[in-house]
């Protein structure tokens, strides 16, 4: 039993974070790959030529089958399971903003997979270890010189981050920051390239780009998955949809027809609508379904006016 570290978060369990069972330092071993991809982060008695140290971290976890880059390589899910992928991310960074914690370094490679019951991909987010979580500063840095690490992953570092300017009383705040990556990553998972890698040609940069040089999703996605993508990645925080008002739509979206379909759509309906959506739930939620995770999420997060506008932004988008 640990006493806490002053300043350091706790983060409450969630079904798209990962959970470790434990940490642990040890010597440094050389695994496959090593010399090719990290020769020098190795320590010296493994690499002549090596920087690193000795020993390192690690993290006791449940094994998964691969990462999301890794099951994207091999399989183009539909349209309805690709919008399910991007709910669950943006569950997971809802859930790290509620505790004040930005992860800075989210990309395909950091969300592995593993499948539920009926072969739908359960997402979790990992590797935590670009992570702003303290208790001093919550989501709003301090970013008084350029030696302030500002994340992890440069391609996917949300526009107020990479284009922050240092100085006094300068702050970057990370609140919709990962929210802006789970817009780019959704690109991946709807079939396409992210369009914030590479160099040159047709990739954009996040300090510069145009939001209508966005390519376009693919006509098979639905419209309102497009507008919630186009919304995630919004240059300016302000305009830009939080990772909670972007889950609440896509919850909407995909299982509330019959309340939306509503000629006069009423406070009743839309109470009686979530009783059922409640008890379906409650009666499925031993198979450990991703549909069913979802719902819980959803249920558990409602705050009734985030309701609300989350049903006139989808009626506004589809009466256009």
């Amino acid at each position: 039993r640990r006493k806490p570290v002053p300043g350091r978060k706790k983060l409450q369990p969630h079904p798209n974070i990962i959970q470790v069972i434990r940490a642990f330092t040890s010597s440094v071993p050389l695994l496959p790959g090593a010399f090719a991809e990290y020769p020098d982060v190795l320590p010296l008695s493994l690499n002549p030529r090596g920087i690193g140290h000795s020993r390192t971290l690690f993290l006791v976890m449940k094994n998964y089958p691969c990462t999301l880059r890794q099951y994207l390589s091999e399989s183009r899910p539909e349209a309805r399971l690709a919008a399910m992928m991007i709910l669950q991310l943006l569950e997971g960074v809802d859930h790290l903003v509620h505790h004040g914690i930005a992860h800075r370094d989210l990309k395909s490679d950091n969300i592995l997979v593993e499948f539920d019951s009926a072969a739908c991909p359960w997402l979790v987010i990992t590797d935590f270890g670009c992570c702003l979580a303290d208790e001093t500063v919550g989501l709003r840095l301090p970013f008084p010189s350029a030696y302030v690490d500002r994340g992890g992953n440069g391609s996917l570092m949300a526009p107020e981050v990479s284009t922050a300017s240092p100085g006094p009383g300068a702050v970057i705040d990370y609140s919709k920051a990962d929210a802006w990556a789970v817009g780019a990553i959704a690109y991946e998972i709807l079939g396409l390239a992210n369009p914030f890698y590479g160099h040159g040609g047709t990739a954009l940069e996040s300090r510069s780009y145009r939001e209508d040089q966005l390519p376009s999703l693919p006509p098979q996605v639905p419209l309102e998955v497009k507008q919630v993508v186009k919304m995630l990645l919004r240059r300016d925080p302000s305009k830009r949809l939080s990772a909670r008002a972007a889950a609440n739509v896509l919850h909407l979206s995909l299982w509330g027809d019959s309340v939306l379909a509503a000629s006069a759509l009423k406070p009743d309906q839309m109470i009686a609508w979530l009783l059922c959506q409640s008890a379906a739930a409650l009666l499925t939620d031993g198979l450990s379904r991703v549909e069913t995770k979802l719902k819980m999420c959803f249920l558990a997060n409602l705050e009734y006016e985030d309701l609300w506008a989350a049903i006139f932004l989808l009626l506004a988008w589809r009466s256009k």
